[in-house]
């Protein structure tokens, strides 16, 4: 089995209504060849309609949609060097491993010999090597999902789309999975558009990542990027936990923003040209907790011990906080009082 070289998807200008209702505005992406771009965002956010229109099951109203340099807006889905894992995996039960994998091929016109070595190629290249004579009842989640993947690698596309693939396994389950399809994209060296709603799974296997929030992007970039300097409220709040802390900017200089909270003033480190109300971005693991000194005042209202971390809920100067701590010899307990401080380089200032 060869690979088709992988293709890079370009969006441009598109616009997806149904009647009245705009699905997606004007969206401008880039999918370069390679790579595995994960759409994430809430219900509703158009996320599955982008991956549907470059699937070919959806029509774009307006724009064009350019897989591997080539103009696909009016083609259908037949006659797109594409490849979709759905949710449900939507394997067939009365067929073998094999004869799941290998069904694409025989429909496109390969004969069942060439298509049953395929098959094996395809379930060698996910980790099933011999299953192939198994029913699907006889897999576990993992392993169905997995066949899925098979079944569209095997056709060889210039793009790997995943729709939602991990949401039908447990917590445990999902975080093998996730790390398993990572791994065949990059042997693979596919082009690989995910879309899910799980910020820790979309941060887990991406190169970029693209934030949708009503049916437009409202963020992109690495995952490292949009967890350390989110352009909003909601991308903060999104992209993992994060403490929104009211706060007023006083002013701005090229050494930062000079910050009003809770009586005292702190310089903030990074770029920031509105004065004004501010949200102050503090992430639960980069607040520090004592039990006296300098700090604001807090007092802790709930504490849970999980074993390599203690969580702390905090009511205080700052609002309430939720804070993360590494276990130590004497954590803090319900209703004690503490000081609480936080490196300003370490937080993060967004639109109020």
């Amino acid at each position: 089995m060869n690979l088709n070289t992988p293709g890079s998807v370009v969006f441009e200008n598109v616009v997806k209504k149904y009647g009245e209702v705009t699905a997606l505005k004007a969206l401008n992406l880039t999918v370069e060849p390679g790579t595995l771009v994960t759409l994430l965002g809430p219900s509703g956010c158009g996320k599955t309609t982008t991956l549907r229109l470059i699937a070919g099951l959806e029509a774009a109203t307006s724009g064009k949609v350019i897989i591997g340099g080539k103009d696909v807006t009016h083609l259908s889905a037949t006659y797109r060097a594409v490849s979709m894992v759905f949710q449900s995996y939507a394997l067939f039960p009365h067929m073998t491993v094999r004869q799941n994998v290998a069904y694409g091929l025989t429909v496109k016109g390969m004969n069942k010999r060439e298509a049953a070595g395929s098959a094996d190629a395809g379930l060698e290249m996910v980790g099933l090597k011999g299953f192939g004579d198994r029913l699907p009842s006889e897999l576990s989640g993992g392993q169905q999902q997995r066949v899925a993947v098979a079944r569209a690698i095997v056709l060889e596309p210039e793009v790997l789309l995943l729709d939602e693939p991990l949401s039908n396994l447990d917590a445990k389950l999902r975080r093998h999975v996730r790390e398993e399809i990572r791994q065949i994209q990059q042997e693979l060296g596919l082009t690989a558009v995910y879309v899910t709603h799980d910020q820790e799974e979309a941060m887990a296997v991406s190169d970029r990542i693209i934030v949708m929030r009503n049916a437009e992007i409202a963020q992109e970039g690495n995952p490292h990027d949009l967890y350390e300097r989110p352009n909003s409220a909601f991308i903060a709040d999104f992209i993992g936990d994060a403490n929104l802390v009211d706060c007023e900017v006083i002013s701005t200089s090229d050494k930062g923003a000079e910050v009003a909270i809770s009586g005292q003033q702190l310089l903030i480190p990074n770029e920031f040209n509105h004065k004004g109300n501010a949200k102050l971005v503090l992430r639960p693991h980069h607040i520090q907790l004592s039990d006296g000194g300098e700090g604001f005042e807090g007092n802790i209202t709930y504490a849970a011990y999980l074993g390599n971390q203690v969580q702390y809920t905090i009511d205080g100067a700052l609002g309430p906080l939720f804070v993360i701590t590494d276990i130590t010899s004497n954590p803090f307990s319900t209703g004690q009082n503490v000081r609480i401080s936080f490196d300003p380089r370490k937080a993060r200032l967004v639109a109020g």
